[in-house]
């Protein structure tokens, strides 16, 4: 096993109306203003963001909000709240959604506190070193964000998607309340699914040796999402089930499932960027299209775990041909996104990329020649688009 630090500062408000405290909890931190950062007219229409609202005014904190936040976050958005917050002095922010929204805040809350551009951190080009204190009320079971030190932001000119991780932007508290969920659509819900499965499945396909205890932990994280989230195909409404995926969300990407490991590959994460960069695809639903392509493309180079996966987390009868207990556990995997109306192709995404845009998506996911992913098998440019290749 590696040595790890493991900080998970989030304090977390799980339950039934668990919104209604709300103001209560920005109150302890003895802010002045709020920006209240949201998305669609979902939780405008769902009568949500009132109550967010009443909370806050019965708490005496005052308030401007933000909406507008779209699927693959958008720079410019992120640019007119940092002015607006800039202008109103506003000391802390509220996050109202899932991960695009809070991923959205963690930036705003960067570009408010670090002078220069905020674009750089995503480049690499500087570090953060600050962050404005961030909350979070989830209303979608996917990313994560509400316990992570990562946040993914689009720039429009060349759609260009990044990720930046510091532990400034972990949020001070997450409220989950499950019956939030409730109200959105099927392919959302099973999208969702897979990016918590996927946030896990990064972290274990790895190539070191590994705790038996982490591993047992995300053997049953996934095992669990599998399960619940047939349960939700046939009743969404179902609030143990939510409350099972919405749990596992916040633990599959807030390091617990990385403890002991070596960080884990995150291939199929970068090369899934792009796409959402370029065709505005939902996050775990291009994360599902591309994941068999990755997995076969690099499992001679490390079988045994693949067939660990396939025997623990898929349910795949071991044989003496480890690289064929392997291959059925990938098998196994990409039947699962199928039977939760999950695509496993790009085609089935309904997308149809040429083959200069599969050229440009491995340049963009090589930052032009310039790095490599993965660790199972370390990837390049032209790795990356036989991966794309084979995904269509």
């Amino acid at each position: 096993m590696n040595q790890f630090q493991y900080y998970t500062p989030t304090k977390v408000i799980f339950g039934k109306g668990t919104e209604e405290e709300t103001g209560e909890l920005v109150k302890e931190y003895g802010c002045k203003k709020v920006l209240v950062h949201y998305g669609s007219g979902s939780v405008k229409k769902s009568g949500l963001l009132d109550r967010i609202f009443r909370s806050l005014e019965t708490a005496g904190i005052d308030y401007i909000s933000l909406g507008g936040v779209v699927p693959n976050p958008h720079l410019s958005l992120v640019y007119e709240g940092i002015e607006l917050c800039k202008k109103e002095e506003v000391d802390f922010i509220l996050a109202v959604g899932g991960g695009s929204v809070i991923d959205s805040a963690k930036a705003i809350g960067y570009g408010v506190t670090n002078e220069g551009d905020v674009w750089d951190f995503y480049e690499k080009k500087r570090t953060a070193q600050a962050c404005l204190p961030i909350g979070v009320i989830l209303t979608i079971a996917a990313a994560g964000s509400e316990m992570s030190d990562s946040s993914v932001i689009t720039k429009e000119e060349g759609w260009i998607k990044r990720g930046y991780s510091s532990n400034y932007c972990r949020p001070k508290f997450a409220v989950m309340n499950p019956e939030l969920t409730m109200t959105l659509p099927e392919y959302q819900t099973m999208s969702g699914c897979v990016d918590i499965m996927m946030h896990t499945m990064e972290r274990y396909l790895n190539h070191t040796e590994n705790m038996e205890l982490t591993d047992g932990i995300s053997e049953h994280l996934i095992r669990t999402v599998m399960k619940n989230a047939k349960i939700l195909l046939a009743d969404p409404e179902n609030y143990e089930a939510r409350a099972e995926v919405m749990w596992a969300g916040s633990l599959s990407h807030n390091g617990l499932t990385g403890c002991g490991t070596d960080g884990g590959d995150w291939a199929t994460h970068q090369l899934e960027h792009e796409l959402g960069g370029m065709f505005d695809v939902a996050h775990g639903a291009g994360l599902a299209a591309v994941w068999g392509s990755w997995a076969r493309y690099v499992v001679e180079a490390r079988p045994e775990r693949f067939a660990q996966f396939a025997v623990h987390v898929m349910g795949v009868e071991e044989s003496e041909d480890v690289m064929q207990t392997a291959q059925k556990g990938i098998e196994a995997m990409e039947a699962f996104f199928q039977s939760v109306k999950m695509p496993i192709t790009m085609k089935e995404l309904g997308i149809t990329p040429s083959d200069e845009q599969i050229a440009e998506l491995a340049e963009k996911c090589s930052f032009f020649g310039k790095r490599t992913i993965g660790c199972v098998k370390v990837l390049d440019r032209e790795d990356m688009r036989r991966i794309y290749i084979n995904a269509r």
